[in-house]
């Protein structure tokens, strides 16, 4: 038996990147895992198989986030397949945006509203959903506490309000047992930072001397930390700012 066996997730974003990699660890340690998706309905299929070819359970929920209704309209569909919730891991996120001398409303309002307001009204209308000693996992960013990449400041700022987010929720919920915590990624080896770490001469080496460790991270690195917090092991873990990003902020 799975340390998370009889429990129910669901992965915002899980169609690829860090998203599929926390999705297939949950389904590996036992959950059933919901994995959402924006708009690569394929990618999700393919994370779903991998689950399932690992002895999990899998199902797809297809929701674009950012737009008006986008709540509702996943719970709506999530009710479709499970009658309650044990495990939300919100990973969905727009992960760059322009330098501030070119970044228009446009792209400001919909980072905000994908990576900050998305989150917080998926956990609103999810609370009622959420079984008494619950997990809610928000996938941050490194940025969020490092100017290593001023350029990339809104983006990071959506990381900031999702912290604060985690950070107050955990008093709101603690009363019925949900932990509720931040897992902060640094520069993870997936289709996202793709351009910058394969496309650039030097991108790979610059992520390297950044960490700490002189590594640049994977999506099962960051998944090994998610699962800890989803499990009974991470029990006294809540309202916190969990650093994966390699030593990349020291």
């Amino acid at each position: 038996m799975g340390a998370l066996a009889g429990r129910t997730a669901l992965v915002t974003g899980a169609s690829r990147g860090i998203g599929r990699g926390i999705a297939e660890r949950l389904g590996r340690d036992g959950a059933r895992v919901g994995v959402h998706y924006g708009r690569n309905e394929a990618a999700a299929k393919e994370t779903v198989a991998a689950i399932e070819a690992a002895g999990g359970s899998a199902f797809t929920i297809g929701v674009e986030l950012g737009v008006p209704g986008d709540a509702e309209a996943l719970w709506e569909e999530f009710d479709r397949h499970a009658d309650g919730l044990d495990i939300l891991v919100n990973n969905a996120g727009i992960g760059n945006t322009r330098p501030i001398e070119e970044i228009g409303e446009r792209e400001y309002d919909a980072v905000f509203a994908v990576n900050v307001k998305a989150p917080f009204f998926i956990v609103k209308h999810g609370m009622a959903r959420l079984r008494e000693g619950g997990r809610i996992i928000n996938i941050s960013s490194g940025l969020a506490r490092t100017a290593v990449m001023p350029n990339n400041m809104a983006y990071a700022m959506t990381k900031g309000a999702l912290d604060v987010f985690s950070r107050d929720l955990s008093k709101v919920l603690g009363a019925r047992g949900i932990r509720v915590n931040s897992v902060a990624p640094g520069l993870i080896d997936t289709d996202n930072t793709a351009e910058f770490l394969h496309g650039t001469a030097d991108g790979w080496a610059q992520a390297e001397a950044i960490s700490a460790l002189g590594q640049v991270g994977t999506p099962a690195e960051v998944a090994d930390v998610v699962a800890f917090l989803a499990s009974d092991e991470g029990r006294w873990v809540t309202g916190s700012w969990v650093d994966a990003t390699g030593g990349s902020i020291t």
